[in-house]
């Protein structure tokens, strides 16, 4: 007996011995072995591969239960005796009547429970990404799943009043409501974070999700692309898997999906964060799920998968950054945003800069809101897309206004005071207004814009509230009209409203959301039809979105040109003016006459040419000699050079038509040193001398551009010519090939020491150039190295900044200026005109 345990000692040891030789790799000097993440072993958990996609098991390794943290379900309710759900659940209510308890009667919200907070490890189905928690159900949809603003409101307001910290919020609706927007409001201001799906229509993104503070969830497929019905925008954050398998009614288990099934993945993940950063705000756990995403697609944030996959090993391990967008000091490190969420950042000290882009879908405002320490003031530098620059400071809480382009602007931030020595975080809330349609003012009947009398396409917006457009479509000749309405999101209802004058109206509304309405009036008669387009009544608010208005009208149509089939009976043009015509013969020829009174850069356009049909175009001079020809189907278009003069323009077709005019355009713009835009610029004399020397040039298209930003590599090819640069250094930066056109002149001022790169080896030849950077440029090629004494001549400007002796010694040289105020704006971007301007003044 004595022999028999003494053995299994000694057996045990020599086991144990060897595990811990074998697992600690100590002894041999090996890695310390990979763990096996933590797993349910429920019995349906290979079900569950979702799980895998957001690396759910190994965060279990780290937290995988948070049984102080209240999360709030909004929806349908739960399956209150559901097995693997019931040990989970905590009172809650049911808001469609009060005197029930909030069982689920339809099955969507015991679904979104199940990937919530399924009991994981109980031997029951399957195990949720919480293991433990306290499920709050809120009954606020029927049981067909539908339900009001209203409810909604009200059972996200009793969730945050009775404690929950996170709210659930899969479901949604596409309009905008005051009611919820200060609902979601009253939610942040109480620090408790609300989660919300996207909505699975293919298109714009559902509110509540929609509003900047809403942790917005899009769905994605298992190979790692957004699903395409998942609705995508400026408002999405981030994307979970689309496809789950969960808990159902009567304690049963299925597959579902949609974004539904998304949200509550991510509300599960962040209720984990929270419990290994419990002193962190709601808006710090959103930055953290952003910040530790799987970045998807296109770097950065991007409108179809926001910032990537949800990463739960990721959200529980990482330490949150105060600031994630760094580096993004130069405008090639810029990290995109959405145009329309609040986001968390920071500066390091008063010269430190952050850099981002947004992607905006149309023409419109930006709006930023900046919150950060009291005192403290924020320089916003702006570069839209079309190369308009703006400078504007933002105080805390005060929103600034940016007018964009669609497409990508820049904006380049830092602290007005740029002596501050410490860490400055503050919080950036963006949103975006789509752009005032060209057709506007017309709410009114009688401000009405007139159409032309032809088939035609318009696009509008509904750009403020209870916004509506009128329009009179004159009918000449009797016909057939048919007209139709489309969108491009689900926030637009479209009503078509139409009525001839005097006669009977028709109100056209059969389809839902988004979807096109059409009317058609086989047999119509000459006089004015109205056309009022609008959305719904209950979708009131401003809209980022457009709507086509098509116009298909069918009548035999006269030339109001006619004659004009000689050259000495052409129509006279006004530049810049459309005028409409046929050709409704095979021998009929179309001529029109425009008159220069200066030089102009000249674009003759004929558009509209009807299927089938090839057009020509010749233009003549006064003298009716051949100057240029050309023809095309579908359009054509000549640009030409042009000096003061009378010219004809003819236009005939292979084919007859009379059933649809086509549209005639002359667009002058007088060319000024071989510019169209630098005419009364007050830059202009100096573009004009810096021309004629050959120091500057333009673009192909005629244009300076002289508000656009300066780059590095522009600004260092103008130096070069300025001061005639014939030697150069060998250069080795990583981002200037020998291929790049202004290799040569950066190789030339470097060895100068006019220019430098960056300690990255990089030279950044499409970095903006700042004001003082050019104005160091310029005295480094002038030979000036600074005047260290005297005063300062510039009140933004302080002896310890890094310029100030360049700017002494260019100041008392009379070669700078600075602004009305007393100010330099040192690290504002310089444009092309002011580069250009200072030059000149240096220049014999």
């Amino acid at each position: 007996m004595f022999r028999k345990k003494t053995t299994t000692k000694l057996l045990q040891w020599i086991i144990g011995l060897a595990l811990f030789v074998l697992f600690s790799g100590i002894a041999y000097g090996k890695e310390p072995p990979v763990v096996i993440a933590a797993r349910g072993d429920d019995p349906l958990t290979e079900k569950q591969t979702y799980l895998q996609l957001i690396q759910a098991e190994q965060a279990w390794n780290t937290v995988k239960a948070n049984a102080s943290l209240v999360i709030a379900i909004v929806d349908t309710g739960v399956d209150l005796n559901h097995p693997d759900l019931q040990p989970n659940l905590v009172p809650g209510v049911n808001l469609l009547n009060s005197k029930k308890l909030p069982q689920d009667d339809n099955g969507h919200g015991t679904n979104v429970a199940g990937v919530l907070a399924a009991v994981g490890n109980n031997d029951k189905g399957i195990t949720g990404i919480m293991w433990s928690a306290q499920i709050m159900p809120v009954k606020a949809l029927e049981a067909d799943g539908s339900g009001g603003e209203a409810k909604l409101a009200e059972g996200i307001r009793y969730a945050v009043d009775h404690g929950a910290k996170i709210v659930v919020l899969s479901l949604g609706i596409n309009k905008y409501s005051a009611l919820m927007s200060e609902t979601v409001k009253y939610a942040e201001e109480q620090d408790v974070l609300l989660v919300a799906a996207t909505g699975n229509e293919g298109n714009s993104v559902k509110y509540p999700a929609a509003y900047s503070t809403v942790l917005a969830v899009g769905g994605m497929t298992a190979d790692g692309t957004a699903d395409k019905r998942s609705n995508k925008g400026l408002e999405i954050d981030l994307v979970a898997p689309w496809d789950v398998f969960t808990t159902a009614l009567g304690g049963d288990y299925e597959y579902k999906d949609g974004t539904s099934m998304a949200a509550p993945q991510v509300a599960a993940v962040a209720a984990l964060a929270w419990s290994q950063h419990p002193g962190l705000k709601a808006y710090q756990i959103r930055q953290l799920l952003r910040q530790t995403a799987e970045d998807l697609g296109e770097s950065g944030w991007d409108a179809s998968t926001g910032y990537g996959l949800l990463r739960a090993d990721r959200a529980v391990t990482e330490a949150p950054l105060v600031d994630m967008y760094e580096p993004n000091n130069r405008k090639d490190q810029a990290k995109s945003i959405s145009i329309s969420k609040m986001v968390t950042a920071s500066f390091t000290g008063g010269s430190d800069l952050d850099w981002f882009y947004v992607d905006a879908p149309y023409d419109g405002t930006a709006e930023l809101m900046f919150e950060l320490q009291a005192g403290q003031q924020i320089t916003v530098q702006h570069t839209d897309a079309a190369g308009t620059f703006t400078s504007v400071a933002a105080d805390p809480g005060t929103p600034i206004q940016l007018k964009v382009s669609k497409g990508r602007s820049y904006v380049l931030l830092q602290l007005a005071n740029r002596n501050v020595k410490t860490e400055v975080s503050y919080r950036l809330t963006t949103s975006f207004t789509i752009y005032r349609d060209q057709f506007e003012d017309n709410d009114r009947q009688f401000k009405a814009y007139v159409l032309p009398s032809q088939s035609l396409s318009i696009t509008g917006t509904f750009h403020q509230e209870d916004d509506q457009d009128w329009f009179e479509f004159p009918v000449e000749q009797s016909g057939s009209l048919r007209i139709e309405l489309s969108t491009d999101t689900a926030r637009i209802d479209p009503v078509l409203f139409v009525q001839k004058q005097g006669e009977k109206a028709y109100t056209v509304d059969d389809n839902e959301d988004g979807v096109s309405e059409t009317l058609q009036l086989p047999k119509i008669f000459p006089g004015s039809y109205y056309i009022r387009v609008n959305n719904v009544k209950e979708y009131s608010f401003p809209v980022n979105g457009e709507y086509t208005l098509t116009i298909h009208y069918d009548a035999l149509h006269m030339d109001p040109n006619e004659p004009n089939g000689r050259s000495y009976q052409a129509t006279t043009v006004s530049l810049g003016t459309p005028y409409y015509g046929l050709v409704d013969k095979a021998e009929d020829l179309d001529w029109y006459q425009f008159v220069l009174t200066e030089e102009s850069l000249v674009q003759v356009d004929v558009t509209d040419i009807p299927d089938g049909t090839s057009m020509y175009l010749t233009m003549y001079d006064g003298t009716v000699k051949l100057l240029y020809s050309t023809s095309g189907a579908e359009a054509l278009q000549i640009a030409q050079q042009l000096p003061v003069g009378t010219y004809y323009v003819k236009l005939n077709a292979n084919v007859p038509f009379d059933r649809s005019f086509y549209k005639f355009v002359v667009d002058g713009k007088p060319i000024v040193g071989g510019f169209t835009d630098i005419r009364g610029h007050w830059a202009q004399d100096a573009v004009l001398a810096l021309t004629q020397k050959q120091i500057v040039n333009g673009y192909d298209n005629f244009t300076f551009r002289p508000d656009q930003t300066i780059t590095r590599a522009e600004a260092t090819a103008i130096l070069g010519r300025a001061f005639k640069l014939t030697q150069a250094q060998t250069i080795s930066y990583t981002d200037v090939r020998t291929a790049h056109w202004a290799y040569t002149w950066i190789a030339r001022a470097a060895s100068k020491g006019i220019v430098n790169g960056y300690p990255d080896q990089t030279f950044a030849p499409d970095q903006p150039v700042s004001r003082m950077e050019m104005t160091s440029m310029i005295a480094r090629s002038m030979n000036l190295t600074g005047e260290p004494r005297g005063t300062v001549p510039f009140t933004d400007v302080d002896d310890s900044y890094w310029g100030s002796g360049i700017l002494k010694q260019m100041k008392a040289g009379g070669w700078i200026s600075g602004y009305d105020n007393g100010a330099y704006r040192p690290d504002q971007q310089a444009t092309r005109a002011e580069f250009v301007t200072m030059l000149t003044k240096i220049m014999p």
